[in-house]
């Protein structure tokens, strides 16, 4: 069967109407591919998609662009802002330039992948997604993040992992603090074909070798009157 590519200019398009064609595509469809051309910093770009399409967005989007997604690919040419990839379900997201805060927010499935630098909270609340980020991460990235893994090449920020539960953070270059309940951690065999397998699906050229582990250490679970002070 014959597949098409669907182009559509919003600057001559409507939005609402871009995100209702994508929403009503079924399994079948035969526009397996779209490209959206002159975003301009629009928010909630191809959000909720339940379908295995290809959605490349050239130029900068705005808030929650590619949030709740489940099976689609998203390609962003350009920086993103607030919250891209946000309650990621499963399926692909890669953003060619900078993300703004909260990267992959409650993400429970799926892959993100940052090209250039994250602001702050990325990977907040993280319940299985998989983040890569190429460039460094802001203040409280990975906050409270519960499962999956943020792969960080570049330096962390201020309380990296803060009240974390069994998310896995894989980080290159300098941690400026640790937050609350998160300390480095052995690197296990399973860790690094892990961070093998997320480096070479975000066609990342860095060795495992070069980076460290950092994970919970289980204090904060249950609440403890020594501990009081870190809650």
């Amino acid at each position: 069967m014959h597949r098409e590519i669907r182009v559509i200019d919003l600057a001559a398009s409507d939005l609402r109407a871009l995100n209702q064609s994508l929403h009503d595509l079924k399994p079948d469809t035969e526009f397996t591919h779209w490209k959206v051309l002159s975003p301009r910093g629009a928010h909630a770009i191809a959000c909720g998609l339940q379908v295995p399409v290809t959605v490349e967005i050239d130029g900068h989007v705005g808030y929650y662009c590619a949030g709740m997604n489940k099976c689609a690919t998203v390609i962003i040419r350009g920086n993103a802002g607030v919250g891209v990839a946000e309650n990621l379900m499963s399926g692909f997201v890669r953003v060619h330039g900078n993300a703004s805060q909260s990267a992959g927010a409650s993400g429970h499935g799926g892959l993100l992948v940052i090209d250039g630098d994250a602001s702050a909270r990325c990977g907040i609340s993280m319940k299985g997604i998989s983040i890569v980020v190429k460039g460094s991460v802001g203040h409280m990235s990975a906050f409270m993040a519960q499962a999956g893994n943020l792969v960080v090449c570049g330096d962390a920020g201020e309380a990296l992992g803060d009240s974390i539960y069994e998310a896995r953070l894989f980080v290159r270059g300098r941690v400026k603090d640790l937050g609350a309940d998160c300390i480095e951690q052995e690197m296990s065999g399973q860790d690094l074909d892990e961070l093998a397998g997320l480096l070479e699906r975000a066609e990342s050229d860095a060795r495992t070798e070069d980076f460290r582990r950092y994970g919970s250490a289980r204090q904060l679970y249950n609440f403890h009157i020594d501990h009081a002070g870190q809650y």
